[in-house]
C-alpha cells in the first residue's frame, strides 16, 4: 500500500524555526504511511533537501513570490496541480503567501488544504495592508487551520474562528537537547570558550529576530561581567549590518558568528543563557529547545507566546526596556542549569507522542 503523500509549501527548506518542526516530524514519521514532500519557492538548494531526498520525499519548485511574479506563479500552480494528482492533502507553512496554491487545490478539488500559522506580527508596516487583504481571501480556501500558539492563529485566522483552531505543538527530540556537563565541557573546549560566561542566541538575521537590540544588550552585560561572550547561530540578509555594528561598538573579539550548524543541539549546551528578544513570534522553538538543555531564557513580553514558557527558566522582559535593563535582569535571573527534559515531555512538546497524532491526522484526513 502506498503512503499518504503530504505536499508542504515552503519558502526554502533552510534551518528556521517552522522548517526544523517539519523536519523533525518528518524524521519521526512511519514514511510507510506517510510521505512528505516539498513545493519551495526559491532556486538554490536548501540546507535539508538533501535529507529530505534521503528520507524519500520529492522536491519541487517555484518561482519565488514576488508581486511581479504573481501572473506567472498563477499560470505556473496550475500546472504542477494538474500534473500531480497524487496529493490529497497539501500543508502550506507560508502564511497567507499560500493563499494562490491554496486557491488552485481548492478549484482542483484537492480535499485537504491546511494553513498552519507559524508567526504573529507586531506593529504596522505598508506591507501589512497586502498581508492581511490575502490573509482574508485565502479563508474560504482552507478545510484545516493549524497554530503552534493562539496568538500566531488569532493574527492569521481571526479570532472568531478560534473554535475550529488545531494547536500543533513545536515538539522537539528533546532528549538530543538533553543536559550533559561533559557535552558542554567537549564543546567550550572547541569553540575556546572554558571559563566564559557564554551568551547564546540560534536564529536567522531578519528583522524579526531583532540583532541589533540583541546586540546592545550584550554589550550592556559586557561592561558588568568582563567574561561575558555572544555565541550566534544562524545567517540572513542582515548578518553584514549586525558584523557591522559589532565592529563599530568594538565587540569583534567577543562576538561569534558560527553560521549555520547541524550541532545546534551540541552547541547549546555550553549557553549559560539564551537571549531572544524577537519582535514578532509565533512560538519561538528556540526556547523550547533551550529549556530542554536546562538553560535560562531570557524573551520579549507580550511578544513571544506564553506557550513557549514551558518551565520556570522562561523569562519575559518588556522591550519597552532598555538594553541595560534587559542585562541586568538577565544577570540577576541566571538560573543554574540542570536537566529539565522531564518538564519538557509532561507539558506535550515531546516528539514521539505528537508524530503519533500528526500520522493519525494524515491518515484519516486522506481516507475522507
Amino acid at each position: 500500500m502506498e503512503p499518504v503523500r503530504v505536499l508542504n509549501l515552503f519558502t526554502i527548506m533552510n534551518r528556521g524555526g517552522a522548517e526544523t518542526m517539519v523536519m523533525n516530524y518528518y524524521r519521526k514519521i512511519n514514511r510507510e504511511k506517510v510521505q512528505f514532500d516539498f513545493l519551495v519557492h526559491r532556486e538554490e538548494e536548501g540546507a535539508y533537501e538533501q535529507e529530505i531526498k534521503e528520507l524519500g520525499g520529492r522536491i519541487y519548485r517555484m518561482p519565488p513570490m514576488y508581486p511581479q511574479n504573481f501572473s506567472l506563479y498563477k499560470k505556473k500552480i496550475r500546472e504542477f496541480f494538474e500534473e500531480h494528482k497524487e496529493y490529497k492533502i497539501i500543508h502550506s507553512h507560508m502564511s497567507e503567501l499560500g493563499y494562490f496554491a491554496l486557491k488552485e487545490a481548492a478549484r482542483q478539488e484537492i480535499p485537504v488544504r491546511i494553513c498552519h500559522a507559524h508567526n504573529a506580527p507586531h506593529g504596522f508596516e505598508w506591507k501589512m495592508i497586502v498581508r492581511n487583504y490575502f490573509k482574508k481571501r485565502m479563508m474560504p480556501y482552507l478545510t484545516h487551520m493549524f497554530m503552534c500558539g493562539k496568538e500566531s492563529g488569532d493574527w492569521l485566522f481571526g479570532k472568531k474562528n478560534e473554535d475550529k483552531f488545531i494547536q500543533l505543538n513545536n515538539a522537539i527530540n528533546a532528549e538530543r537537547f538533553r543536559y550533559d556537563r561533559n557535552i558542554e565541557n567537549n564543546i567550550r573546549k572547541k569553540l575556546n570558550l572554558e571559563d566564559k560566561l557564554i551568551i547564546g542566541h540560534v536564529g536567522r538575521f531578519n528583522k524579526q529576530k531583532n540583532h541589533k537590540f540583541l546586540v546592545e544588550i550584550f554589550a550592556e552585560i559586557k561592561k558588568i561581567r568582563e567574561d561575558a561572550e555572544l555565541v550566534l547561530i544562524g545567517e540572513g540578509n542582515l548578518q553584514n549590518d549586525i558584523i557591522q555594528k559589532v565592529e563599530r561598538m568594538n565587540l569583534s573579539k567577543y562576538v561569534h558568528f558560527l553560521g549555520v550548524r547541524d550541532d545546534v543541539n551540541k552547541i547549546m549546551q555550553t549557553f549559560d543563557a539564551l537571549l531572544f528578544p524577537s519582535l514578532f513570534e509565533g512560538l519561538g522553538i528556540v526556547l523550547i529547545e533551550a529549556q530542554a538543555a536546562g538553560i535560562p531564557c531570557f524573551t520579549s513580553k507580550d511578544v513571544v507566546a506564553k506557550e513557549a514558557g514551558i518551565t520556570s527558566l522562561c523569562h519575559y522582559i518588556s522591550l519597552d526596556n532598555t538594553a541595560r535593563q534587559w542585562a541586568e535582569y538577565l544577570l540577576d535571573n541566571m538560573d543554574k542549569k540542570k536537566d529539565r527534559y522531564k518538564e519538557i515531555e509532561e507539558a506535550g512538546y515531546d516528539l514521539k507522542t505528537n508524530t503519533e497524532w500528526l500520522e493519525e491526522f494524515y491518515v484519516n484526513a486522506a481516507k475522507s
